[in-house]
């Protein structure tokens, strides 16, 4: 039997891989990973490893706990805040992923017999001769497949995802059936280190409150801002009296802000989007077809076609420089890769 270690985060997906992995011959471990959490705003991390040790208990499994609060700190916590700084929107989900979750927590298992680590993520690892593919979740409301594009060949010959193949609601089923003491806890939300604690308030203590004018298309002043830094384009932005306006765009140099009532693509807005830090999983998008791709976490799918570090979009779109653009193969549903998008007319 192989050894299988499986990232217990206290939800209810983690803990049914387990019990699933249990229940079909593996020798389990349920690993809880202990992670940075600042300590000025309240955090769910002690919860949730007693929740993830009422599984491993009801499982009757072995139980670990792995800390790698530097390693998260350094990878994710430190990254998100530089990027920000920067004025980019970056995604610290793909970045727990690719440090912590198939990097820091998958090193230390082996050292410790692992041959191979399982997750809850709603995402399915398909051997495809002999090469392993990444493809969609059956339950396109939980699709993970956008956090895990940095994953390789390596990655996944070493990654379980037990519950990749199901529903929510079969999840959880499941759960209930099995016992499992945490089967009806909600889902956890929002940022992977931050939960519900709001972003804003979390950059403000390492990133200078400047204060800048919000500006309207025309160029009417509307509001002021607390700096071009803490927002990212397509944000809500309140203004008394408006019912709704989002940022467009934003200039750093000047920390301004333009905002619209709609999410129309500016005409100065560029079909090409360079890419870096691309990564293809099985096989390189080939030149001239047509693509789905995602700017954003259960975004629109676009059309485009991908020339190695750039994407040629059918239609102009707005994008936030920083976030990852992943790229599907549209008639599989296979998730090729992606990169993270580095500019766009409409940023500046």
């Amino acid at each position: 039997m192989k050894n299988v270690f499986v990232g217990l985060s206290g939800g209810v997906d983690s803990a049914t891989s387990a019990y699933l992995l249990k229940k079909a011959g593996y020798a389990v471990t349920g690993v809880f990973l202990k992670v940075w959490e600042p300590d000025f705003l309240p955090c769910t991390g002690p919860q949730d490893r007693l929740d993830a040790m009422r599984v491993a208990a009801h499982l009757e499994i072995p139980f670990k706990t792995y800390d790698l609060e530097a390693e998260y700190k350094k990878g994710v916590v430190d990254y998100f805040i530089d990027e920000y700084r920067a004025g980019r929107t970056p995604n610290p989900d793909v970045m727990c992923n690719r440090e912590i979750k198939f990097g820091a927590f998958w090193k230390q298992a082996q050292k410790d017999g692992a041959d191979a680590i399982a997750t809850g993520h709603y995402a399915v690892n398909k051997d495809i001769g002999d090469a392993h593919a990444l493809m969609r979740s059956p339950d396109n409301t939980k699709d993970q497949s956008y956090f895990l594009w940095t994953l390789t060949q390596n990655d996944l010959a070493h990654a379980l995802f037990p519950i990749g193949h199901l529903k929510k609601p079969e999840v959880r089923r499941i759960a209930e059936e099995a016992g499992l003491p945490n089967f009806d806890r909600k889902d956890s939300q929002g940022l992977c280190f931050l939960g519900h604690v709001d972003m804003e308030e979390f950059l403000k203590h390492y990133i200078l409150v400047t204060r800048g004018v919000a500006r309207t298309r025309d160029g009417t002043e509307v509001a002021e801002h607390d700096g071009a830094s803490f927002y990212t384009i397509g944000q809500r932005f309140h203004v008394p009296g408006k019912e709704k306006l989002y940022v467009v765009a934003k200039d750093l140099e000047k920390n301004e802000l333009v905002l619209s009532e709609t999410l129309e693509v500016p005409e100065r807005a560029r079909t090409v989007v360079h890419l870096a830090r691309t990564n293809w999983i099985r096989r390189e998008p080939a030149h001239g077809t047509l693509y789905d791709v995602q700017i954003r976490y259960h975004g629109e799918r676009h059309k485009a076609k991908i020339q190695v570090n750039s994407v040629q979009f059918e239609e102009p779109v707005l994008v936030a420089p920083g976030q990852s653009l992943v790229v599907y193969d549209p008639e599989t549903g296979e998730c090729m890769g992606g990169g993270i998008m580095t500019g766009n007319a409409n940023n500046r």
